[in-house]
């Protein structure tokens, strides 16, 4: 299946659209995760185990994982979702942004080293460095739009021709790129008023909408305004809520119990 489909059908099943994203910390693990050269590999894969009957997707970042050599823990970890829950679509959250020989370079990475069922993109340098992701017709393709922090409006609020830049990248994303189905937009959960708009401009397309959780996005507001027809087309993700909601050997279970909560929350709304 492909990303889209994939997603659509997790929706479904789990019913849920909610995201975990994998952001792992080791001075956050629990005492007797500590020291293993394993351990990252070992957290998030317990995390995932856990709650992968709640969610829709799952987002690791990389940096996290770079950051501390463990590029290879988190080949096995996207294998492992693969493996053991295969219906559970992978993004891998990593931002790439360049043009030609080396966004197709970024794309490999992505796509065939670490196997990702999708990435995300940052479409500042225009289409030529989309289309090297485009290139893989079962991948989908998150492009940053609306972001969560407080400095994206620095130029995502720019006027560009009459509407704001982050209009126009929706716009573009909509009516040009998107021939083949495979893009979706990041549109960041504390400004529900722009998430709104970005539905308004794109219609159906998925929509990856970090910010709830740690970053105090409101649920209601972010489900209400970025909902489908059909009570579905959104990725909602919370990282650091799950991940450390327990800090014993019992972390993965007070995970699940947070991730179940959150799950709930948004189905309240829906």
């Amino acid at each position: 299946m492909t990303f889209t489909q994939m997603l659509a059908a997790a929706w479904q099943k789990n019913n849920s659209l909610l995201c975990v994203g994998l952001d792992p910390d080791p001075a956050k693990f629990p005492a007797h995760l500590k020291g293993r050269d394993d351990a990252i590999f070992e957290f998030c894969a317990a995390i995932v185990d856990a709650t992968a009957d709640l969610v829709c997707a799952f987002k690791p970042q990389i940096a996290y994982f770079a950051a501390r050599r463990a590029e290879d823990q988190l080949e096995a970890l996207i294998a492992h979702i693969h493996e053991k829950h295969p219906d559970i679509p992978v993004i891998l959250d990593a931002k790439r942004g360049d043009i030609g020989s080396t966004a197709e370079q970024y794309a490999v990475e992505a796509f065939e080293r670490f196997k990702a069922d999708a990435v995300t993109v940052n479409p500042y340098m225009g289409r030529d460095s989309v289309d090297p992701y485009l290139a893989y017709p079962d991948k989908g393709v998150i492009l940053l739009c609306r972001t969560s922090n407080a400095g994206g409006s620095d130029l995502q609020f720019l006027d560009v021709g009459g509407e704001k830049l982050y209009e126009r990248v929706a716009r573009l994303s909509a009516e040009t790129w998107n021939t083949s189905g495979q893009i979706s937009l990041v549109v960041g959960a504390t400004f529900p008023a722009e998430i709104a708009r970005v539905r308004e401009i794109v219609g159906d397309m998925p929509l990856l909408v970090p910010g709830i959780g740690a970053q105090g996005g409101d649920i209601e507001a972010t489900v209400k305004a970025g909902r489908t027809a059909n009570g579905t087309g959104l990725m909602i993700n919370s990282s650091r809520a799950i991940l450390y909601a327990g800090k014993d050997e019992h972390f993965a279970a007070a995970a699940r119990q947070v991730a179940a909560e959150t799950r709930d929350a948004i189905n309240r709304y829906r």
